[in-house]
């Protein structure tokens, strides 16, 4: 089974274009799930292959999940896993029928996103805004940018230079599966990213051959942990007792935005939500 796993790793690896953090995690479940038939296996009969499973065994493995005291969200994403990776055997002729529907998920209430108020991000743009050192005016436009486009952290952290259209006001960004996402900004945006790369990415540069957008003090690219470490210090800088995180920012951008009047398609299309339900949920906070 661990060469059936292997082949179905390098399928989604190259047709979904997943991210390495998505693949191992489909590696470790998926992993979970050729341990536990094949213990059951070897209780009935030496050996196991995956053309052997069975319903029961699904159903045996699923309550062995409930057993562990796994959160519903970690059972459902485990079973997910399993869904996927049965199809892709059946598609495949490697066991006799489908069995994933077999497999049924808990549902999963997802809390609703939180946001910062519109008071708390000025407060924390306003204090980025104020360290007058180099790095404070990188913070700062790192910030505005994650405000201004809702891009996750991961995402804001992978730009490059040749991302950033000032003469266009927009970023031009390649997300999942390679898809390009025009994210419009406003004058005000356009002119701060390009003095951003005009002055303060200009000065912590040290090689004519980096072309991340956002620099750390060694002149390479800044990790998102390190971003991260800037969010918390600026927000406990600016008193703000909320929890402030990339991705709270990220949600301040989409509730705001559709607070102002934005349609709910183009607040999707911004965010590279594949589905428009995941941004309804904003509508509701």
């Amino acid at each position: 089974m661990e060469e059936d796993i292997r082949l179905f790793l390098n399928y989604i690896s190259k047709e979904r274009k997943c991210s390495r953090n998505t693949l191992d995690a489909y590696h470790n479940d998926l992993s979970q799930l050729s341990g536990y038939i094949a213990a059951a296996k070897d209780k009935e009969e030496p050996g196991c292959n995956s053309a052997e499973l069975s319903e029961e065994h699904l159903a045996s493995y699923m309550l062995s999940l409930k057993e562990k005291s796994y959160s519903v969200s970690t059972i459902a994403r485990k079973i997910a896993a399993a869904r996927t990776f049965l199809k892709f055997m059946a598609e495949r002729g490697k066991v006799g029928k489908d069995l994933a529907p077999r497999l049924t998920a808990p549902r999963v209430n997802r809390p609703l996103p939180k946001a910062l108020s519109v008071a708390d991000i000025q407060r924390l743009m306003t204090e980025a805004a104020r360290v007058p050192s180099i790095d404070g005016r990188r913070d700062q436009a790192m910030l505005e940018l994650l405000y201004a486009s809702g891009l996750l952290a991961s995402e804001l952290m992978s730009l490059n230079v040749d991302d950033v259209d000032a003469g266009h006001n927009c970023i031009n960004f390649r997300g999942h599966g390679g898809k390009l996402r025009k994210i419009p900004l406003d004058n005000r945006m356009g002119r701060m990213m390009q003095e951003y790369i005009d002055s303060a990415r200009f000065k912590l540069l040290t090689s004519d051959k980096e072309n991340a957008l956002f620099l750390n003090q060694r002149g390479e690219r800044l990790t998102r942990q390190g971003f991260w470490q800037i969010v918390q210090g600026h927000a406990s800088a600016a008193g703000i007792s909320a929890k402030v995180t990339p991705r709270t920012i990220r949600h301040s951008y989409a509730v705001h935005k559709l607070n102002s009047g934005a349609d709910i398609q183009s607040v999707q299309e911004v965010l590279g939500h594949a589905h428009i339900s995941t941004t309804r949920a904003y509508k509701q906070v």
